[in-house]
């Protein structure tokens, strides 16, 4: 059976690569369903599996449509929220899932020759298909204040909850993982600052503004103990039965919470965290203290934000240069006659004869 040695890359990636736990679930169903694709075409060895077998499935992946555009355990978006679209709708798998795919395959069989499982390598002439850099996208600072707004002081456990979460997510750029699995021990609010264990266990120091702190401390002394219970784990953000955060649950308590602030934009997990860093880009933080905060190993990653923030620049000139295509200019001469953008100068005085060529 081909799927008998994915374990063993699974314990791989997990212990000596480091990777998140969501990318090796996410290898370790990509590589199972090439296993079973591969077993209904008659392979039972990794070394009967040849580059064409690979160029094949990728060919089969490529053209087939996918049940649902999200997966099932995702709350479904309707039409209204995605201009028309249903996001659930069938569509064609999307460049992002054949690059998961290539990149799981390319993995897996360098660390089969490695190992010693095959004496070649079938994945080693697949490229990586190109994918379309996304501008990401952020709240406003407008949106964000109203996000943000601190809770009454008669708020239940779980309002105080989602606002230290949310102020913690703004002010730290941190991941939803992140987020969820942040424990008491990271937490060094008075000195401003947590730690994060990120992506390949990675850890970093990210500080935290003060009305960050303040809503943390106010969770921590008059939510937390009515949340937690004799066999609540040390994480720092508690449900309602005491327990973790699930990703999905996070994630649904953030999506209902901005759904309360009025704020009628569809919203993704990464959005808080793209906030943080096109503000901090607006407001002039170089590249790459955005790119430490954010835990990025590569400054390609954080570059995707100048594109936000060039159009930030643009909109700017838009706004207020005399000039800008975008925007009526203003009166020069300041009269109540004059027509916007033209000179008194070039207006056409009342008695002046008309220009010549033109009829009287």
């Amino acid at each position: 059976m081909l799927s008998s040695l994915l374990e063993e890359y699974l314990v791989h990636l997990r212990h000596e690569r480091g990777r998140a736990l969501h990318t090796q679930k996410t290898y370790a169903h990509l590589l199972e369903r090439f296993a079973a694709w591969a077993e209904r075409r008659g392979r039972t060895a990794w070394p009967q599996i040849t580059t064409s077998d690979l160029m094949d499935f990728l060919e089969v992946q490529r053209n087939e449509w996918t049940a649902l555009g999200r997966p099932p355990q995702q709350p479904t978006i309707y039409a209204s929220e995605v201009g028309g679209t249903p996001a659930n709708a069938p569509r064609k798998r999307g460049t992002a899932s054949l690059y998961l795919q290539v990149a799981a395959l390319r993995g897996f069989f360098r660390f089969a020759e490695d190992e010693g499982w095959v004496t070649e390598n079938p994945a080693l002439h697949l490229s990586l298909p190109r994918r379309w850099q996304r501008v990401p996208k952020a709240l406003s600072e407008v949106e964000m204040a109203r996000l943000l707004e601190p809770p009454a002081n008669s708020a239940e456990a779980a309002d105080l909850c989602d606002h230290a979460i949310l102020e913690l997510a703004y002010a730290s750029g941190l991941r939803l993982a992140e987020l969820r699995d942040i424990r008491l021990e990271q937490l060094h609010l008075d000195a401003g600052f947590v730690t994060v264990i990120g992506k390949g266990n990675k850890e970093r120091v990210v500080p935290v503004g003060r009305l960050a702190v303040t809503a943390i401390q106010r969770y921590l002394k008059e939510a937390r103990p009515r949340l937690v219970t004799p066999k609540s784990p040390a994480t720092v953000f508690l449900t309602r039965r005491g327990t973790p955060f699930a990703s999905v649950t996070l994630w649904l308590r953030i999506k209902q919470r901005v759904r309360r602030c009025g704020i009628e934009r569809p919203m993704t997990p990464h959005m808080l965290r793209h906030s943080f860093a096109t503000h901090l880009l607006q407001h002039g933080a170089d590249l790459r203290v955005i790119q430490e905060l954010l835990g990025h190993s590569s400054i390609s990653t954080t570059e995707v934000y100048t594109h936000v923030s060039q159009q930030h620049l643009r909109d700017t000139h838009d706004q207020f240069h005399p000039r800008a295509t975008r925007r009526q200019a203003a009166p020069v001469g300041g009269g109540k006659n004059d027509t916007p953008g033209e000179s008194p100068a070039s207006a056409t005085p009342p008695n002046a004869p008309p220009p010549k060529g033109e009829p009287v």
